[in-house]
């Protein structure tokens, strides 16, 4: 069976978009989704006149902030109390120290780049609300970079709709969202190569 992205969003519409999102953003299980093809692909798909573009980026917006919010109060509700017990092989007392540390040195960065590399974007504002960052301060970078993240990808798959010649779409499309993953899983995959590389030195 031919697995084909635009017609599986056109199926989905708004609200399957939309939860996709939510999900990679806020709950631990939705760290596997595909939000940067799948935000690209829900452009291009709103070129062809399949989905309204605003309504589309409004709703991905509210959708991956109140993802990253319900991310937040998780791990602020619920991972420290982990913390709080007898250390054990998996979890030590000093790591949620060491994270509120990270958090006030490079958090608001963090909180925006993340949204750009897989996995990561969805384990950052758990970690965010472990480690204690200041809600307000969370809270504005977050609408920060889930702007960018939605905005920016879905207007860079909605324009490359619009450039493309009708007959040329399938020849281009699939290698483009290839290309998106690649450079998306880049930064992370560097970081665990230093990271091995670091600690075999």
């Amino acid at each position: 069976m031919h697995f084909n992205l635009p017609d599986l969003i056109k199926s989905l519409g708004y609200f399957g978009v939309w939860g996709i999102i939510f999900a990679e953003s806020g709950l631990l299980i939705g760290f596997f989704l595909p939000g940067d093809s799948l935000l690209f692909t829900a452009g291009f798909v709103a070129s062809q006149k399949l989905l309204n573009i605003w309504v589309l980026i409004f709703g991905a917006f509210v959708c991956a902030v109140f993802g990253d919010n319900v991310g937040y109060f998780t791990g602020h509700k619920f991972g420290r109390k982990l913390f709080d017990k007898e250390d054990y092989w998996l979890f030590h007392k000093n790591h949620v120290v060491q994270t509120q540390a990270f958090y006030e040195k490079h958090g608001k960065k963090t909180i925006v780049l993340a949204r750009f590399m897989p996995i990561i974007r969805t384990f950052t504002p758990i970690v965010a609300g472990i480690g204690s960052m200041h809600y307000r301060t969370f809270m504005s970078y977050n609408v920060i970079g889930g702007f960018a993240w939605t905005f920016g990808i879905t207007m860079l798959g909605f324009f490359l709709g619009n450039s493309l010649p009708p007959e040329k779409v399938d020849k281009y499309l699939l290698p483009i969202i290839g290309l998106i993953i690649i450079v998306s899983l880049l930064p992370a995959t560097i970081h665990v190569i230093k990271e091995n590389i670091a600690n075999k030195s």
